[in-house]
């Protein structure tokens, strides 16, 4: 096998998290002040709630989003008392809480429309090992980007067999994994990252010959750009709020978000209240992005919630350039999306729920021709880690948002054709890179039980671009032409 084959592997197993030698209560104290151990290690993987979510009428929406926002947190506590020496017996105790949560979101979602009683079989969780080659869906190893990771072609249409076929083999509660420090990750992190994690770019083969590493071609293709500079965050907006997926509700993502483009998003940032909102972009474009932060792994261990609390240690890197592009389509004009609309890409919990909607990208300047889909690299003196989200670029005509914040939108297949009853719309890529210490000394914030996986890596957007902007970045798209 290839070695650059090699480096897209799901998963990257032989992280031991925490240790199944917790299970028999062999405790030593953890950064968080969690105890943990060490040995082979297990996690927890919980069905998502929020991806079976299909209409959530706007009287629920508060219940929903603390309802979501405490199913995370029922994760986070089981985890930490499983590897802290409660074992298996913390997952009967999560099933009963999940169980009168998920009751609680379907009531509040039944006053307006029909009750999806489908969520209440969604309470309880299985344990899986995580084991060595073992990743997040089983997938096959020498899939490249152009393979579906990235429009071109939805993730779901290849790998959902392959998804399956991994599942079961992560069912099976075995020990796998190797030993790492008492903290289960390295340099004071808990819960990973695992040394496995990493690969050296220089030994990736080239993979990336698709959009939107290569742009749009073709007789019909809108092959213009629309670049937006918004800095990269030099004002420090950080928090823990998720507002597409949990508005209202603070702390809601568990991890910390980077911000830049609109000033005033946190949880409780309304429509209106994004309208009314200055922005760091220079061309008046109100629009929000934001992503999770990186953490260079030293230790640090700030004692807030979305950093130490929520088990993501280490000091905030703050991005060398952030780059946010709009391209075109491959086989035609693109369309204006409508202001307000959410777009999420990627899955923050990947590693637990499968490849279905993950889209992370990782690489190195000078090497964005190799990208990595679940590995983090590790780049030579000089050279920047870089981090790509390619968003949607197709759009059901309707919907500035829905359920789960996905059905709206979609990847056009690898031929650029969008599917039945959707257009195509600009394809907004954020390109985010940072001057990283040398060696395997960097992480994503996560949730505790993803263990710090690349393969979690996801982007957010809100589309807060004055109506007159958007038409202008449509014209500049589908005229051919490089604008910002």
């Amino acid at each position: 096998m290839l070695i650059g084959a090699t480096a897209l592997l799901l998963g990257g197993g032989g992280l031991a998290a925490y240790a199944t030698t917790a299970l028999a209560g062999n405790n030593t104290p953890g950064t968080t002040g969690h105890p943990h151990t060490a040995s082979a290690a297990f996690t927890i993987s919980c069905p998502d709630v929020g991806e079976r979510l299909r209409t959530v009428p706007r009287s629920a929406q508060l219940p929903v989003s603390k309802g979501l926002s405490a199913l995370d947190k029922q994760v986070h506590d089981a985890y930490h008392k499983m590897m802290g020496g409660g074992g298996t017996a913390v997952m009967s105790p999560l099933k009963a809480q999940r169980e009168k949560t998920i009751r609680m979101m379907v009531t509040a979602i039944a006053k307006n429309t029909k009750r999806p009683g489908y969520l209440l079989k969604m309470s309880g969780c299985t344990t899986k090992p995580v084991t060595e080659g073992a990743g997040a869906g089983g997938n096959d190893s020498t899939k490249s980007v152009q393979d579906g990771w990235y429009q071109g072609q939805n993730p779901t249409q290849d790998q959902q067999g392959q998804d399956q076929q991994g599942q079961q083999g992560q069912d099976q509660n075995q020990q796998g994994g190797q030993d790492q420090n008492q903290n289960g990750g390295q340099q004071g992190q808990p819960g990973g990252p695992s040394p496995d994690d990493f690969v050296d770019i220089t030994s990736v083969q080239p993979n990336a010959d698709a959009p939107p590493f290569a742009a749009p071609k073709g007789g019909n293709a809108s092959t213009g750009t629309f670049t937006t500079e918004c800095g990269r965050n030099e004002d420090g907006h950080f928090n823990s709020d998720n507002v597409i997926v949990t508005p209202g509700v603070s702390n809601g993502a568990h991890h910390t978000h980077d911000y830049v483009g609109n000033k005033a998003t946190d949880a409780f940032a309304d429509d209106n209240k994004l309208a009314a909102s200055d922005t760091t972009c220079t061309n008046g474009d109100q629009s929000t992005h934001y992503w999770p932060v990186l953490r260079k792994l030293d230790g640090n261990a700030e004692q807030k919630p979305g950093a130490a609390q929520d088990a993501n240690v280490g000091t905030t890197l703050t991005p060398a350039t952030v780059t946010l592009t709009f391209r075109g389509s491959q086989v035609g004009q693109v369309e204006a999306m409508p202001r307000f609309m959410k777009i999420i890409t990627g899955d923050a919990k990947a590693f637990t729920n499968g490849t279905k909607n993950a889209n992370a990208s990782w690489s190195c300047t000078g090497f964005e021709d190799r990208q990595l889909k679940d590995k983090y690299p590790l780049c030579p003196e000089g050279s920047q880690v870089v981090r790509t989200f390619a968003f949607q670029n197709c759009w059901n005509g309707r919907d500035i948002d829905s359920g789960n914040h996905r059905d709206h939108v979609a990847f056009s297949d690898q031929n650029g054709v969008c599917p039945n009853g959707f257009k195509a719309i600009p394809q907004l890529t954020q390109r985010i890179t940072y001057d990283v210490p040398q060696g395997d000394s960097f992480a994503v914030d996560s949730f505790p039980e993803q263990l710090h996986k690349p393969v979690t890596d996801h982007g957010d957007f809100i589309n807060v671009m004055p109506d007159q902007l958007m038409s202008k970045a449509v014209e500049c798209i589908n005229s051919g032409r490089k604008c910002d």
